[in-house]
């Protein structure tokens, strides 16, 4: 009889947890859960753009790109490393996947457009555009990559990745083009990080603010330090991008 009871009880616990999970499954395709999925893939990929911006830092040390190949290298040669970028794309696929769904979602729920919105007296246009500005910094970087990560992994590159990257900022179009993108990104980061942190509900009326220049320092650092590597190759500063090509 104990064992018969053991048993039917071992089986409910079963049921129970398999419910829990399916529970739990189902909150990630509720808005509250997309948009949990949202604020932790974003916070995951600001640690990544940290990461990424200490590589382009290397530059400036105005070494003909020594350290900036080395720390590519680094990048490329670390089994470890190799196994996150698996990681990092699947949580840009993700990030912008989940994005285009909450914006999709919240424009049905909004089916008509009033003339005058009280929206936009209490937030930016960033801030209501989210979804645009995070589709055209997808589109980017898509072109982004194949510029340097698919042409020196798969396309068979022979120069060096300072070289390649000096080529690409001493061209206007390119070098414009990163420049805007970066300053979308910082608008895009700046509303970004402190929405993050409000999902998470660490973002109290005590903290709101803290987070809110978190933000905008956080998102200005990321902006100006990316949007300072093209302008300084193009226009040759401190004889950086001269330094790298040899000229």
């Amino acid at each position: 009889m104990i064992r018969a009871f053991s048993k039917l009880n071992i089986t409910f616990a079963c049921v129970f947890n398999q419910e829990k999970m399916i529970t739990s499954l189902k909150m990630f395709y509720t808005s509250v859960g997309r948009k949990l999925i949202m604020a932790l893939t974003g916070l995951f990929l600001c640690v990544f753009l940290l990461e990424h911006l200490y590589g382009n830092l290397q530059l400036y040390k105005i070494d003909g790109g020594k350290a900036f190949n080395e720390y590519t290298e680094f990048m490329t040669g670390n089994m470890f490393i190799r196994a996150v970028e698996f990681i990092l794309f699947a949580g840009i696929l993700v990030h912008a996947l989940d994005g285009l769904m909450l914006t999709l979602a919240n424009r049905k729920a909004r089916p008509v457009r009033y003339a005058v919105s009280r929206q936009s007296q209490n937030s930016t246009w960033f801030s209501r555009n989210m979804g645009l500005t995070g589709s055209i910094l997808f589109v980017f970087f898509v072109i982004h990559l194949r510029e340097f990560f698919f042409a020196h992994r798969f396309g068979g590159a022979t120069e060096s990745m300072a070289a390649s990257v000096a080529n690409a900022f001493t061209t206007a179009w390119y070098a414009s083009l990163y420049i805007v993108a970066m300053i979308i990104l910082g608008f895009h980061l700046n509303h970004g990080f402190q929405s993050a942190f409000q999902t998470l509900g660490l973002s109290n009326h005590k903290y709101i603010k803290t987070w809110k220049c978190a933000g905008t320092v956080f998102a200005l650092i990321m902006m100006i330090g990316f949007a300072s590597v093209p302008v300084m190759l193009y226009f040759d500063f401190m004889g950086m991008s001269s330094n790298i090509l040899g000229k």
